[in-house]
């Protein structure tokens, strides 16, 4: 898309965003509004620098990209499976299907070979683009026959990809071509080929895999309508403008990173800058400097961990961050409007040394601007999504400054469907509906959504569409909630909530949570279904645990002491601290413990980070057996 192509497409664009109503529409009119503003920022390895482009450079970008497209001979609908990390080529490729009418596939970049290779058959791709040629043939090694595969387009530069472009050809497999990436580009412009008609907002715009935690992954149909429509809604909740600068290092094929970190950004004219890597994220932020960040509750539970960690043989220091949390978050209750007395806070321990005295603008000098500094020192708003926070990590944050709003959705509603504000804050919720959203409460407290957002269905599975929605066709999220005053408090999943023997009824996502608040816990997973009470198995930190098993006299490199008794009770302790706000049965009583982290290749995690948790039962399923078949006196009278 040429800035003459942007001026001919005058009088087809909508006049205002307002009015928009597919993701190319969106582009070309931010294009013609604001050409010469930063639309990008990414890391240049060669140059060792940062490296921008505009909106017109990035437009020029879309329209090679799209003639590559168009030239290797994809009818229209065709699936493009997008296996890249964060960047300006994924994005450039996501553009290049929609302009195309092609369908956007987005694989998770550090998902296995196996499961990949399920997507590429289920959504019967007919391109693939990645970005290393050992990717593919991993994906080869899984055995999985792909039919409806006819091109593999190998991204990165390299010995290995500069061979691919003298010999193009040198690496079919059957009948799939593979191509290096400056090849197929330089194809495409020989070739100017012209484009279609650009698609209507009724038209797919992505198929987007939930990440399957409890089976195979499922693709959800989003249409542009569906997408807009969210990004519209958001922008009615949220403000950002040209001056912003969002932080993009959530994974792209996540439905959240791409309706909040990048079509809202290209609606609102605001700059991305793609993180280098996670490892890196802290010295990103605090060159680039953000003032949004779109964020999943793991990147503060690890901020925070650190903190509490650098405070534990600093006991004075540990005593005037916890004075200043505990001022802050009467400031910030008061501003709300919220009462700082409710169930939600545990108020810190009493003070009578001299840091109980020091006002809030001291206390914000010497605690709360060093913290807000690790996110860069701009931060204008933090949005944390995709999982439950905290309390006790909301409370930390929110209490020195950090602007963070919580909201809710699920990949089904494009994602977003509810969020706090910045002037309209209650953390112990995830906010009102957004505008155009309708929520309502019901069998089994279900929150149940209808509206443009939400999915037109499930790719090739129309039982499954069919039991996704009630008979009035509202969709059922899985979800327990309460609509209080207009805000949506999540009680957890239907299917996850926990019914021990005794009949009580427990959260288990809440109970893990506050618990690795504690920078002891990795991981953990709660357990307890028809038991008669709840107990967990955690990975420790191996540093922590180390310093444990030694003030018990514990040889910390032997298994054999992570069985102790001793161990067991020494973490017990730690988690009922953890745990003294839950009810007395919510508390886990036994706990098995493990050093081995659970990854997405040892088929414990979902791509997204969240428990299997029918692969974890059936991975522990000895141990779990063992935690419930100790003697009946360590949960005798309700204690173990």
């Amino acid at each position: 898309m040429t800035q003459a192509d942007v001026l001919n497409m005058d009088s087809s664009l909508p006049p205002s965003m307002g009015q928009v109503k597919t993701l190319p529409q969106l582009l070309a009119l931010r294009v013609k509004a604001t050409p010469n503003g930063e639309a990008y920022r990414e890391f240049d390895e060669g140059s060792n620098q940062w490296k921008s482009l505009n909106w017109m450079e990035t437009s020029q970008r879309v329209s090679d990209w799209s003639q590559a497209l168009m030239a290797s001979g994809l009818p229209a609908g065709a699936r493009v499976a997008i296996l890249l990390p964060n960047g300006l080529d994924a994005m450039c490729l996501d553009q290049a299907c929609l302009r195309c009418g092609m369908v956007p596939v987005p694989l998770h970049a550090i998902d296995n070979a196996g499961s990949i290779a399920y997507i590429l058959k289920d959504s019967q791709a007919s391109l693939l683009m990645l970005s290393q040629l050992q990717t593919w043939k991993q994906i080869c090694s899984t055995g999985e026959e792909l039919p409806d595969l006819r091109m593999v387009v190998v991204a990165q530069p390299g010995k290995q990809a500069e061979a691919l472009q003298d010999h193009p050809d040198t690496l079919q497999v059957t009948h799939v071509s593979v191509l290096g990436g400056k090849y197929w580009l330089e194809r495409g412009k020989i070739r100017n080929i012209a484009l279609p008609n650009a698609p209507s907002e009724s038209e797919l715009a992505g198929i987007v895999y939930t990440s399957g935690t409890t089976g195979k992954p499922k693709g959800v149909m989003l249409t542009h309508c569906n997408v807009v429509s969210d990004v519209h809604a958001v922008m009615q909740r949220v403000q950002a403008t040209e001056q912003d600068i969002f932080l993009s290092f959530l994974p792209l094929s996540h439905t959240f990173e791409r309706t909040a970190g990048y079509y809202f950004a290209i609606a609102t004219g605001s700059c991305v800058a793609y993180a280098r890597s996670v490892a890196l994220l802290s010295m990103d932020m605090k060159e680039i400097k953000p003032t949004v960040l779109i964020s999943v509750p793991r990147i503060y539970e690890r901020v925070y961990a650190k903190v509490q960690e650098a405070l534990t043989h600093a006991p004075y220091k540990q005593k005037l961050f916890k004075v200043a949390v505990q001022k802050g978050w009467k400031v910030f209750c008061e501003k709300q409007g919220i009462e700082s007395s409710s169930h939600y806070i545990k108020d810190t321990e009493a003070h009578s040394d001299w840091t109980s005295y020091l006002p809030w603008f001291v206390l914000r000098t010497l605690v709360a601007k060093p913290l807000l500094a690790q996110f860069g020192g701009r931060l204008r708003v933090a949005v944390s999504g995709g999982a439950p926070l905290s309390p006790t990590i909301a409370q930390c944050f929110l209490g020195l400054g950090l602007p963070m709003i919580q909201g809710y959705g699920m990949t089904e509603t494009s994602p977003v469907v509810s969020a706090n504000a910045l002037e309209d804050n209650h953390p112990e919720t995830v906010g009102k509906a957004l505008p155009g959203v309708e929520v309502r409460i019901g069998d089994e407290q279900e929150l149940q959504v209808r509206g443009s957002i939400v999915m037109k269905g499930y790719w090739n599975r129309p039982e499954d569409t069919a039991r996704a929605f009630t008979q009035d066709r509202w969709l059922k999220t899985g979800d327990q909630a309460a609509i209080e005053d207009g805000r949506i408090r999540i009680k957890g999943r239907i299917k996850e909530i926990i019914v021990t023997s005794t009949g009580e009824k427990v959260p288990p996502n809440d109970v893990e949570q506050a618990i690795m608040v504690d920078p002891l816990f990795e991981q953990v997973f709660v357990v307890g279904e028809d038991r008669p009470f709840i107990a967990c198995v955690t990975v420790l930190n191996q540093m922590e645990w180390a310093e444990i098993a030694r003030s018990i006299g514990l040889d910390p490199s032997s298994e054999s002491s992570l069985r102790h008794a001793a161990a067991e009770r020494a973490v017990l302790a730690r988690i009922e601290k953890q745990t003294s706000s839950f009810a007395k049965y919510a508390v886990p009583r036994a706990v098995h413990l493990v050093l081995e982290p659970w990854t997405i290749d040892n088929g414990l995690m979902t791509p997204t980070l969240k428990l299997k948790r029918k692969n974890l039962m059936a991975y522990y399923a000895q141990a779990v057996e063992q935690m419930y078949g100790k003697p009946a006196d360590r949960w005798k009278n309700g204690t173990p």
